[in-house]
């Protein structure tokens, strides 16, 4: 089968490899990580990968936990083959993919709370992912995709499912009253998981959201989302604080969602969250976080609360994030693929990471089609 292979730093190439089998070689841990046997493995035919930005430093810049690696942890696919543990009634479905494999036996695990697992395993960053013909996946992490969900819409739930993650950890209610709905908001950084987490404010029905980002292109992409074109801030031409303080008559914001991972975006935060306001850390970072002295006496005098979030819950439940993300899809309530502003085809995804890298043109989310 083709397949994009990480070699080493800055080394991947589109390659002729051998097609994954249920042989007995399983998904294998490293260093820990949690294992999973053929038998309760199937083998999926890929239909539809994303490139996340986690992988464009994977690939450049830091390299995965071993090398050779077959990237990507955004896909879907349908079932070709299952191991004899697996109920044979999954054969030939579409589905999409938690990537998260849980090592079932720590605290987190039997809590249920996988996403914080301590022993995890990483499909296309510690075992070989989707940017394949063909991958291997445990069978407890398909999830059945209903006729209205398309591959490439379930190529993002993923993010999705990360967005609507943040926004359940912060408290927010999903059916909110008319009181409540009304509230301020903001999200900062407006790539893929910031304009997620808009597009599910929206359609659960918050009104008043503003958006914080830094290139012309995300105003389009915001508005076509529904938010009003005053609700777009550029933190590079116009003042956040002072627009959001004016707007909100002084106030501020209830809840902030930082989605960037940077020291001036938690900052901007601070700044725009009015009393008793929740500050959401979302964005992975892109250095050490520091916080200053007025920073700091600004959560004790404001009395704000600061919650992290990572990843999402998969439990295979009807509320968890996934399921709760494909129902929204289905519904037509949220649709990602508005943010697909790249779908190549599988033998030119080379030139997405190449373009994510260099930044190059306007990007949210780049795709292929396998």
């Amino acid at each position: 089968m083709r397949a994009y292979v990480l070699n080493g730093i800055g080394d991947i190439a589109l390659c002729d490899v051998a097609k994954p089998e249920l042989d007995g070689s399983g998904i294998t841990g490293n260093e820990g990580h949690a294992s999973v046997k053929d038998e309760d493995c199937v083998i999926l035919k890929v239909r539809a990968a994303g490139i996340c930005g986690s992988d464009i430093p994977r690939i450049y810049k830091t390299g995965a936990y071993h090398h050779p690696l077959i990237p990507g942890h955004e896909f879907s696919g349908e079932v070709i083959e299952t191991g004899k543990n697996v109920h044979p009634g999954i054969a030939g479905k579409r589905v999409g993919v938690f990537p998260l494999i849980p090592c079932m036996s720590c605290l987190s695990c039997r809590q249920s709370h996988f996403e914080m697992c301590k022993g995890y395993n990483y499909l296309g960053s510690r075992c070989d992912g989707g940017f394949a013909e063909y991958v291997k996946v445990p069978a407890a992490n398909l999830l059945e995709l209903p006729d209205e969900v398309s591959f490439e819409q379930a190529a993002m739930l993923e993010p999705m499912a990360v967005s609507v993650h943040s926004v359940r950890q912060c408290g927010l209610d999903m059916h909110p009253s008319d009181e409540v709905r009304n509230m301020s908001i903001a999200v900062c950084g407006m790539g893929t998981i910031g304009l997620l987490t808009v597009a599910f404010l929206k359609g659960f029905g918050y009104e008043n959201v503003f958006c914080i980002g830094n290139k012309p292109f995300q105003k389009e992409m915001v508005t076509g989302l529904g938010i009003p074109e005053d609700h777009y801030l550029d933190s590079g031409n116009d003042d956040p604080v002072g627009v959001i303080t004016e707007m909100t008559d002084g106030a501020g914001v209830s809840y902030y969602f930082e989605c960037v991972g940077r020291n001036e975006s938690v900052s901007l935060g601070l700044n725009v969250l009015g009393a008793s306001g929740r500050l959401q850390l979302v964005g992975n970072p892109a250095s050490d976080m520091l916080l200053a002295k007025e920073e700091y006496w600004k959560i004790l005098r404001k009395q704000f609360v600061l919650t992290g979030t990572w990843n999402s819950s998969y439990t295979r439940s009807s509320d968890d994030d996934w399921h709760m993300v494909t129902g929204m899809v289905k519904s037509g309530k949220v649709s990602p693929e508005r943010l697909i502003t790249h779908l190549l085809p599988f033998e030119e995804l080379g030139k997405g990471f190449e373009m994510m890298r260099d930044r190059s043109d306007n990007y949210v989310k780049v795709m292929c089609r396998i």
